[in-house]
């Protein structure tokens, strides 16, 4: 059956993964309610399912989940083994595609790889790395948890007093840091569905850069979109951002953020495997832009549990 003959009864029911342990919890609930409301619009059998209140076995009763789950335990493989282990479909990207894609120095290392433009950074084992890697990487730089999203941790330093804590901070998140050169100029993000790159988006904050508050609490950040691109420009980071995605194993849907300089290039900051779901978030506003409500967005996404259905890692 193609995806277009699918119905709501063929897709059966739907857990819609959500919560869990990590530091983005209550952003993956809000996304988590967002998702379902929107597939019952849809006629889809879903009910939200909190993964840090249930056994594994209990997803048996289910027939395939959409993952609405943000940060480590969610976004970084771990769930999707399981749900591998458990033979149950599952939205987006593979086990091997979300571990390196929540890791943000692995993903740089394989951009770096693959020939395609990430700004230069540092890994900070230790404090003792931190003149090293501002010597290295050069001010203004980011300090940023590996293994985190939604800004978490995340610290602009401009000048050799503000690494420390910055570092401190970072490491209050994860054990692993980097440092990353500050690229001057203005943030852009493009989603991906099925391949196909939805119209991107500039990303306007009065803040010092697009934090955690900025992105969910924040009633002054503009998403710009469409962003104002040539169409030319447009297309290019389009296929930019495509390329970014399958080097380090995405696939089904997901974000790619840039930053463009003030020379006009591009430069890629990281990949999102399940990017937020909320009033506040990017993919649902591109989407918009390209015509596609919400129900009709998560209907496709969740056809992508179709597409990859028994599928490898």
């Amino acid at each position: 059956m193609t995806d277009d003959a699918m119905t709501a009864t063929d897709l059966g029911r739907v857990a819609v993964l959500a919560g869990g342990h990590s530091a983005e919890r209550p952003i993956s609930l809000t996304s988590g309610n967002a998702v379902t409301a929107a597939l019952a619009g849809r006629g889809v059998d879903a009910e939200l399912v909190d993964v840090a209140a249930v056994e594994l076995q209990a997803l048996r009763q289910f027939d395939r989940a959409f993952v609405a789950l943000h940060g480590r335990g969610g976004e970084d493989g771990v769930i999707q083994g399981a749900l591998q282990a458990l033979g149950l479909p599952y939205t987006g990207t593979g086990v091997l595609g979300s571990a390196i894609g929540m890791d943000k120095r692995r993903t740089k290392l394989i951009w770096r790889g693959s020939d395609l433009p990430t700004p230069a950074f540092a890994r900070l084992a230790s404090e003792s790395d931190l003149a090293d890697a501002c010597a290295s990487v050069g001010l203004p730089l980011m300090i940023k948890p590996s293994h985190e999203g939604s800004s978490l941790g995340m610290t602009r330093v401009d000048n050799e007093s503000e690494l420390a804590r910055a570092w401190q901070q970072a490491r209050a998140y994860d054990s692993a840091v980097i440092a990353e050169r500050l690229i001057e100029g203005d943030e852009y993000t493009v989603a991906l569905l099925d391949g196909v790159a939805l119209p991107s988006i500039r990303i306007e904050s009065t803040r010092r850069f697009y934090d955690f508050e900025a992105k969910y609490e924040a009633d002054d950040t503009r998403m710009v979109c469409p962003s104002g691109l040539a169409a030319a420009d447009e297309q290019a980071l389009g296929a930019l951002a495509a390329n970014a995605f399958e080097a380090v194993g995405g696939s089904g849907w997901g974000r790619v953020d840039f930053m463009r300089d003030r020379h006009g290039g591009w430069w890629l900051l990281e990949v999102n495997t399940i990017p937020g779901m909320t009033d506040h978030s990017l993919v649902p506003a591109a989407a918009a832009a390209a015509g596609m409500p919400m129900d009709e967005l998560v209907w496709r996404i969740l056809l992508t549990s179709v597409a990859t259905a028994g599928a490898l890692p």
